[in-house]
């Protein structure tokens, strides 16, 4: 069994934040933890718990599927269903704009 890496997680984190244009500040305001903690996690200083991983998820609009995806044994799935998430999102008229995108790619 291979251990979690809680500094990718952590480095994930913080590209998500930085990519949205959050600060630690509201990240933290949002887990209900303190802006070092926030900074202890990205840093790897600290690893961070199920429950503050939920609500930094929640913070960052993510699921935590996306951020662990590098955890699990069997990655294919996890993107597949992270794709599909996405998608969801999506009004009609660009998931047809995607899936000629993918058929193109093909």
């Amino acid at each position: 069994m291979k251990n979690i890496d809680f500094a990718r997680i952590g480095r994930k984190l913080k590209e998500l934040r930085i990519s949205k244009n959050l600060t630690q500040e509201y990240i933290a305001n949002m887990a209900d933890v303190n802006v070092s903690h926030i900074s202890n996690i990205e840093n790897n200083r600290v690893k961070i718990s199920l429950p503050t991983l939920v609500h930094v998820c929640n913070a960052l609009d993510t699921t935590v599927d996306y951020v662990l995806f590098e955890e699990y044994e069997h990655p294919t799935s996890v993107l597949e269903t992270e794709i599909l998430h996405e998608v969801h999102l999506c009004t009609p008229e660009t998931q047809k704009q995607i899936l000629k995108i993918i058929k193109a790619l093909q």
